[in-house]
C-alpha cells in the first residue's frame, strides 16, 4: 500500500520548481547564487476594473454629465488627471484614482483598467538556479535540513531561528516575545492566544514555527504579513518528537520558511529549510514509499496524534477496530515506549 509521505531531514539535496500562474518572464541566470525572499519571475496578472460614476461626482444627470467628461476609450490617464469637470461654482470635477487607460467612456460613468504591480514570484528556498523553464519559473537546488508541516499562509521569509518552546508541547505565550527576537524566526509549540499572533507581527518577527494551533487562530494567521507553518495540525497536539530534536539542534541558525499551502495533488507542502553545506551522500527526499516494516512512521489521528515510532508488522488483511471499522493496520513500536496497533489510514512514513 502506498503511504503519505512527511519528510523530515537532518540532511538532503532539496529540488523545487517555482512556477508563474501565467506566462511571464524570468529575471535570474542559471546558476545564480539566490536566497528565499529574491524575486525569480514576475508577470502581469488579469488588470484591475473600476467604474466611475461621473454624473454623481458633478452633481449631474448622466446625459449632462457626457459634455464634461474629457477622455475617450482607450486613452491612457495618470494619477490625478482630470477625467471630467469643472462643473458649477465649486468647480467639482473627477480624477483618475491611479495610472491605468479608459476602457469605456459614456452615459455619466467612466470604466477604468488600472495598472497594478506584477506579480512576483519568489523563491522560497535559498540555493542555486538548476534551471529556467521559460516564461514560467526557475528549478532551484539547495542542501541543508527539511521539515515539512500540514498548513502554511502562503508567505515567505528567513532568519535566525530562536527555539521558544523548552518542550514540544510547550504553550506558546505573548510575554515570551520581546524586543530581542526582532527579525527572528520562532519555533513553538502550541498556539492558542490571538495576541501571539499580533505580538509577533508588531516586533515584526520574520516567521513563526508552530506544532499546533488553535483552529479559531487560522483566520488570523491567513492574514499574518509573516510566514506562519504549522507542523503537526489543529489542536493541542504540539511538534511531534522527531521534527521538534532536529529544529532544536539547529537553533541560531538561519531557517527559511515557505509558508505555501498543502496541495495533494501537486505535493507541494509548507516547509522549513535550515541550509547547511552540501554532503556528497546526502539522499534526495522521496515522494512515494510503501509501508513496511523497519520504517519511522507519524501518527496523524487519534489517539496517538503526533507520535513517532517504528513500524514493527504489518497484520494481513482486515482486522476490525473498536469501532467496528474495518481496516488495514500495523504494530508499531512508539518512541514513547507503547506498543500499539494503528491503522495505516493514521500513518505518515518519515523519510
Amino acid at each position: 500500500m502506498l503511504a503519505p509521505v512527511t519528510h523530515i531531514l537532518p540532511i538532503t539535496t532539496i529540488r523545487r520548481e517555482r512556477l508563474l500562474p501565467v506566462p511571464g518572464k524570468v529575471v535570474v541566470r542559471k546558476g545564480q547564487k539566490i536566497s528565499a525572499t529574491d524575486v525569480v519571475a514576475e508577470a502581469r496578472i488579469a488588470p484591475e476594473q473600476m467604474l466611475l460614476d461621473i454624473a454623481r461626482g458633478l452633481g449631474l444627470l448622466p446625459r449632462e454629465a457626457d459634455q464634461y467628461i474629457h477622455c475617450e476609450a482607450d486613452t491612457p490617464v495618470a494619477q490625478g488627471d482630470v477625467l471630467a469637470g469643472p462643473v458649477g461654482l465649486a468647480r467639482r470635477v473627477v480624477r483618475a484614482p491611479r495610472n491605468g487607460r479608459v476602457v469605456v467612456a459614456g452615459d455619466g460613468q467612466i470604466l477604468l483598467e488600472l495598472e497594478s504591480p506584477p506579480y512576483e514570484l519568489k523563491a522560497g528556498i535559498p540555493g542555486i538556479v538548476a534551471d529556467l523553464i521559460d516564461e514560467r519559473g526557475v528549478v532551484i537546488e539547495s542542501s541543508g535540513a527539511l521539515i515539512q508541516g500540514v498548513w502554511g499562509n502562503g508567505k515567505i521569509d528567513f532568519g535566525l531561528m530562536y527555539v521558544l518552546a523548552r518542550s514540544p508541547d510547550e504553550m506558546l505565550k505573548s510575554d515570551r516575545l520581546d524586543v530581542s527576537l526582532r527579525g527572528a524566526v520562532l519555533l513553538g509549540g502550541v498556539c492558542e492566544d490571538p495576541q501571539v499572533l499580533k505580538a509577533a507581527g508588531e516586533l515584526p518577527v520574520r516567521g513563526l514555527i508552530l506544532g499546533s494551533i488553535d483552529t479559531a487562530l487560522l483566520p488570523i494567521a491567513a492574514k499574518a504579513r509573516y510566514p506562519i507553518i504549522v507542523l503537526d495540525g489543529a489542536g493541542r497536539r504540539g511538534i511531534n518528537a522527531t521534527a521538534y530534536k532536529l529544529l532544536a539542534t539547529n537553533e541560531r541558525r538561519e531557517a527559511a520558511l515557505n509558508a505555501e499551502a498543502w496541495d495533494r495533488y501537486t505535493g507541494r507542502r509548507p516547509e522549513v529549510i535550515i541550509p547547511l553545506p552540501a554532503s556528497a551522500d546526502a539522499p534526495a527526499p522521496r515522494e512515494t514509499a510503501e509501508f513496511a516494516p523497519g520504517q519511522r512512521v507519524l501518527v496523524v489521528r487519534a489517539p496517538y496524534t503526533g507520535f513517532t515510532g517504528t513500524l514493527v508488522a504489518l497484520q494481513p488483511g482486515y482486522q476490525i477496530l473498536p469501532n467496528g471499522l474495518k481496516a488495514q493496520v500495523a504494530e508499531i513500536d512508539l518512541e514513547a515506549g507503547d506498543h500499539v496497533v494503528v491503522p495505516l489510514a493514521n500513518l505518515e512514513v518519515l523519510v
